[in-house]
C-alpha cells in the first residue's frame, strides 16, 4: 500500500473520531451540586413527637434538562454514619447494628429509574432506594425551579423503616419511634 492511499483510508477514519468526539462533547454534563446550599434530613416521630436529624455528609448527582425530563438520571448516595440528631450519644446509637448498622452498611441510596413530567414544575419519580442493603421500588412527587444560573430540586420521600430492618430487635415496637419516616431533600445544582 502506498502513503497516498493509506492516507486516504485514514481520513475518513479521523473524520468518522471528530464527530464521534463532538457528539460526545455536545452532550449535557452531570449539573454540578452545592452541598453548602443543599440538604437531606430524615423526619419521624418519637413518643408521638417529630424529630428532625440532618445527614450531614451526602453525594448527588443529577443530569436533568427540563425540556426532556425522561431522559434525566439521579443517584444520592448518603452516608449513614452522617446522620445527626444533634447530641453525640444518640448519633451513636443510631450507627449500631440494631438501626443503621453503619459498619455493614456505610450508605445508603437513591437511584432514579424514570422522571416524567407532571406540568408546572413538577415530576413523577421513580427508582431504587437501599439502605441497609435491602432495596425497594418507591415513587414520590418533585418539583424543580429555575434560580438564575442553579436548578432547585425539592422532594419527600414517605417510607416505613421497618422495611428496611432500621430498628431491629426491641426497636421493632413502632410505640417509641415510629414507623412512618420522610426523607426530605433539597438539592442546589447548576
Amino acid at each position: 500500500m502506498t502513503s497516498t492511499s493509506s492516507l486516504r483510508f485514514l481520513k475518513p477514519s479521523l473524520l468518522a473520531l471528530a464527530a464521534a468526539a463532538f457528539t460526545l462533547s455536545a452532550q449535557a454534563a452531570p449539573l454540578k451540586v452545592d452541598a453548602a446550599k443543599s440538604s437531606v434530613t430524615a423526619t419521624f416521630k418519637q413518643l408521638n413527637v417529630p424529630v428532625d436529624a440532618k445527614f450531614k455528609k451526602f453525594n448527588a448527582t443529577i443530569d436533568f434538562d427540563a425540556a426532556k425530563p425522561e431522559q434525566g438520571k439521579a443517584t444520592v448516595e448518603i452516608d449513614v454514619s452522617s446522620f445527626d440528631l444533634g447530641e453525640a450519644e444518640y448519633n451513636k446509637e443510631v450507627q449500631k447494628k440494631e438501626w443503621f448498622n453503619a459498619a455493614q452498611f456505610p450508605k445508603a441510596s437513591f437511584v432514579a429509574s424514570s422522571i416524567k413530567a407532571a406540568g408546572a414544575g413538577k415530576y413523577d419519580v421513580a427508582g431504587k432506594l437501599t439502605i441497609k442493603g435491602k432495596s425497594t421500588d418507591v415513587s414520590f412527587p418533585l418539583a424543580v425551579k429555575k434560580d438564575g444560573a442553579t436548578q432547585v430540586f425539592d422532594g419527600a420521600l414517605p417510607i416505613k423503616r421497618l422495611t428496611y430492618n432500621v430498628g431491629e430487635g426491641e426497636w421493632k415496637d413502632t410505640g417509641m419511634v415510629a414507623d412512618e419516616v420522610t426523607i426530605k431533600f433539597h438539592i442546589v445544582a447548576q
